[in-house]
Formats: C-alpha cells, structure tokens, sequence
C-alpha cells in the first residue's frame, strides 16, 4: 500500500471529534501514541497526554518534562472503538490520560496484556469488564476490526510468574489494511518471522535507540533508525512511520537524524513522525 503524508487542515481536537470514515488513517500523539482508524472504526494505541511522569519525576535526575505540548486532551478523541496498551510503563499506560479517555469513549474497551491486567485496572479507573487481556499469539476480534499480540523485547523477552509476556506489539487490521506498532522492542531472535506472518502493510517502529548510560539508570532502550529499517525489509513491510522521540531529552534522538536515515532509505516510504501532519493508506499508485 501507499503511504502518504499531509499537512493537518483543522486542529487535531476537531479531527478526532469527528467520526472516522473509510479511509485508512493516522495521526500521532507523540511518543508511541497513536490514533489508527479507516473502514468507520478508531482504535487508539499507547497514547501519553499528560504530565504524569514529570509530577512522578520531580527532581529526579531524569526529569520527565516535556520536550512538546500534548497534542489533544484525552477528553477530545471521540469514537473510539477500542483502546490498546502494549505494556504497562506509564508513557504506554497512562493514569493521567486513561481515565478522560475512556469516560469519553463508554463502549470502548481497554485491551492490554495480560501480564498488565491488574495495573490496568488500577490505573483506568473504569469496571473490569471493560478491560481485555491479550497474550501474543492471540487476537481479538470486531466486525472490521481485529487485534493480533506479538511478542515485544524492550531490552529483553520477559514473562510474569503465569507466563504472559511483559512485552507486546499489537497488528490492528481496520479498513483492508494491517498497521503493525511493535510497542517498545528492540530486534530479538524470533521476531523476523512472527512479524513477517503478519503482512503488515505499515511499521511503527520506536527508534530512541539504548546506550549504556540509560540502561545503568534504569531506562530499557528501543531498535535504532537502522534497526527498524532492516526490520522493514527482512519482514517485507514496504511503509514505516518513525516514532519514540522528541518527547523527554534524556530519551530521544535528534529529529534530524530519524529524518536523514529515512529519506535515505531504500524503503518505498519511510518518514519520521510530525504531529503537524497526518497520514494515510492506501492502493499503490502507479504511473
């Protein structure tokens, strides 16, 4: 599929108040937070509005402060069919956004890993039965929608004590398209050939990189620009949006540098995340 960028025409508040149609869209809410909708439905995946790690962090060597102003409250994306969490760090699943979200959104479930069903629970405010554990290897279906778990490494593979993975990356497959975010990853051994089953049309890929510094302090890294490009090509993933940067200064790469390796790039298309744009999929153009 074609991967097309554009220049958003109305305030993201405006956007997201509206229902999603038939087209196959995105639009990012920085970090690894994203709103993925097309064939009618909206799914919204690890979105972080809010100020909680910085009040959490206050003082804290690595302060949490924002490198950019939310996009959006929780309270203005509406029509949301669904809304996903790939772990349980609070940039994933947030206490400050979960609650307004959700209490926007009544019929919306929130679907996490199992592993995250209690902190979930906890932090969202809401009954449990509105929640939804997934493990990888499993999916969860709707009439147009589907949620398929994939193991996710951030740093390594691990496992609570009943054995479901900290870790996932989810496939969300609405309006004749698969959009594979692979949550917080590094590449692991494995994870060419779970991807590659997929037939993800699109990537969003975390590319903040890790470094002996941060991993000493506690922050578990993610893949590299390059490292998300090669999974591109080994998984045959031909359009990849570049995310998990400029959101905290301890834990970002210059957007200079994610822009110049994707344009680079020898993928058929590959950008850098913006939140003054939004993106689109669909048939390949020709001639």
């Amino acid at each position: 599929m074609w991967l097309a960028e554009h220049p958003l025409d109305a305030p993201l508040r405006e956007v997201l108040a509206a229902p999603p149609g038939a087209r196959v869209q995105l639009f990012w809410l920085g970090q690894a937070g994203f709103v993925v909708e097309g064939g009618g439905r909206r799914v919204v995946i690890d979105p972080y509005l809010s100020d909680s790690l910085a009040e959490k962090y206050r003082g804290a060597r690595f302060a949490h402060v924002r490198m950019m102003p939310a996009p959006v409250e929780p309270c203005e994306i509406l029509h949301v069919d669904a809304m996903l969490a790939t772990h349980a760090h609070t940039d994933h699943l947030d206490p400050g956004t979960l609650p307004q979200l959700l209490a926007n959104n009544l019929d919306a479930p929130l679907i996490v890993p199992k592993s995250a069903l209690a902190v979930a629970l906890q932090r969202s405010c809401v009954p449990k039965q509105r929640l939804i554990g997934i493990d990888a290897g499993e999916t969860c279906k709707w009439p147009g929608l589907s949620i398929t778990a994939v193991r996710a490494a951030h740093e390594t593979l691990e496992r609570d004590d009943q054995g479901f993975y900290r870790f996932l990356g989810l496939a969300v497959r609405l309006g004749g398209a698969t959009v594979y975010h692979s949550g917080d990853t590094v590449p692991f051994d494995g994870q060419v050939e779970e991807v590659r089953e997929l037939n993800a049309d699109l990537a969003l890929l975390p590319v903040n990189g890790r470094d002996a510094v941060r991993a000493s302090n506690g922050v578990p890294g993610n893949m590299s620009v390059e490292e998300a490009l090669d999974l591109c090509r080994a998984t045959g993933i031909g359009a990849m949006i570049a995310h998990h940067f400029d959101l905290f200064a301890f834990n970002t790469v210059p957007r200079e540098t994610v822009e110049a390796l994707a344009s680079r790039s020898d993928l058929p298309h590959a950008v850098a995340a913006r939140l003054d744009r939004f993106y689109s999929l669909g048939p390949e153009q020709t001639g």
